[in-house]
């Protein structure tokens, strides 16, 4: 069985996010952590060069096995991704209300901050770091 290549790692966060060139971006990365912060109680942590995560779970799938992170986000070139293991695609009520966005699996896909309802984007965060998923740690 595969072992996730995206680990936990020691880089500091700010120091991550001050890197963000362009502010827009910056400043939306900043508010999705403060969000994430208030909402999980956890400290943030990056994965990887580029994803910031919220807790810690050990998850055996099909095809892999490691430790992934409850909910975290990762600014990308086009959207800001937020990765939500809540079974995005059932939760079709709360994303009618939430405003501009996509969705994958487990990615919930932004342009702006601006462009979304924040206390449904509250909600979601919640549903997904308290999601049945993880507490059984069985993804794939």
């Amino acid at each position: 069985m595969a072992k996730t290549k995206t680990q936990e790692n020691d880089p500091r966060v700010n120091k991550f996010l001050a890197g963000i060139e362009d502010e827009h971006q910056r400043t939306d990365c900043l508010t999705i952590l403060g969000l994430m912060k208030e909402l999980t109680g956890e400290p943030a942590v990056m994965w990887g060069t580029a994803k910031i995560g919220f807790g810690r779970f050990h998850y055996r799938g099909k095809t892999s096995e490691g430790d992934w992170f409850h909910v975290g986000f990762s600014p990308r070139k086009q959207d800001l991704v937020l990765y939500l293991h809540c079974e995005l695609e059932k939760q079709t009520t709360l994303l009618a209300k939430l405003g501009k966005h996509k969705i994958g699996k487990s990615c919930l896909y932004i342009k702006k901050f601006e462009d979304v309802h924040v206390p449904t984007l509250k909600k979601l965060i919640k549903k997904a770091y308290t999601s049945p998923a993880i507490a059984g740690a069985s993804i794939d």
